[in-house]
């Protein structure tokens, strides 16, 4: 067993299952064990720990953690400084980033930002709303949220800054978005000390290949055929690659193999006119990682 350990901090809370589904995805099974902020993980180079997304920039900073998987926008609002390792665009429900949202009530006088002033805003994102309003010139009473933000207005704020993805939430508590504060995706940090150790470079450097190439293969899918090379030609017309389709001879010179990656929405509407073309044998199969 390696004496070298790269200190690991997984996201608690709506994170938590879609990170461990990324990582299982790259080949890192992760469990939590009940009642422990300790997760386990079938690599004895890596120790997890669950952390609240909220507070991780903050102990990578500090050097309690090597990395965490947090969100960009928790990184702003701590002001932490981290190294950026790689962009990891998932969230709890979607595969797009979140928002931070300025929203008042439906039948608010409220159409900007400027008409706030002197207001009170609830937010869990205090230190982003107080920057946000300084860039706007805008003086407000900034309270900060410890849950349960959407139902505030109008009687206990006039405006709230909450992190939305689908806006449903919103929609069902009669608020509506003023402007938009920051937009946010999932980052894999580091500790900047932690970085500059070759062994947890390299440790980091093949976690964030596996888990960028899983994020890159979400919604494609290979194809493989086996055409006549006098029907070659229009066969590849019809192929919009993730590169150039491989192309390999068979048994048979007159016959070529195909194999290619595209994206699994298009497959319905490419097989029937690959068979017309001359495309025999057609096989999709599914494709977890693509690593450039």
């Amino acid at each position: 067993m390696s004496e070298s350990k790269l200190k690991l901090g997984i996201p608690a809370g709506s994170l938590q299952q879609a990170t461990a589904e990324l990582l299982k995805k790259a080949g890192y099974h992760v469990t939590f064990p009940s009642r422990s902020y300790y997760p386990s993980i079938d690599d004895d180079e890596i120790e997890c720990l669950l952390i609240r997304a909220q507070e991780m920039a903050r102990y990578v900073e500090q050097g309690i953690l090597d990395a965490g998987i947090t969100g960009h926008d928790w990184i702003m609002e701590t002001e932490a400084q981290v190294v950026e390792i790689c962009e990891l665009i998932f969230s709890k429900v979607s595969r797009r980033p979140v928002r931070w949202v300025l929203c008042v009530p439906n039948d608010s006088p409220v159409q900007s930002v400027q008409d706030l002033q002197g207001k009170r805003i609830a937010t869990e994102a205090v230190g982003l709303t107080t920057r946000y309003l300084a860039r706007h010139g805008v003086e407000a009473q900034i309270e900060f949220s410890w849950g349960a933000t959407e139902v505030k207005p109008p009687q206990l704020a006039d405006a709230i800054v909450e992190v939305t993805e689908t806006g449903s939430s919103l929609r069902a508590n009669n608020l509506r978005i003023v402007d938009e504060v920051l937009q946010s995706t999932t980052r894999l940090i580091a500790n900047k000390e932690a970085i500059t150790d070759p062994w947890k470079q390299s440790k980091l450097s093949d976690l964030s290949m596996m888990l960028e190439s899983c994020l890159a293969a979400e919604g494609k899918v290979g194809l493989m055929m086996n055409v006549a090379r006098m029907d070659l030609d229009k066969v590849l017309e019809l192929l919009p690659a993730l590169q150039k389709p491989t192309v390999s001879t068979l048994s048979d010179p007159d016959w070529v193999d195909v194999n290619t990656i595209v994206e699994e929405s298009i497959v319905r509407k490419i097989v029937p006119g690959l068979k017309e073309a001359g495309a025999r044998g057609i096989v999709e199969y599914a494709i977890n990682k693509i690593i450039a």
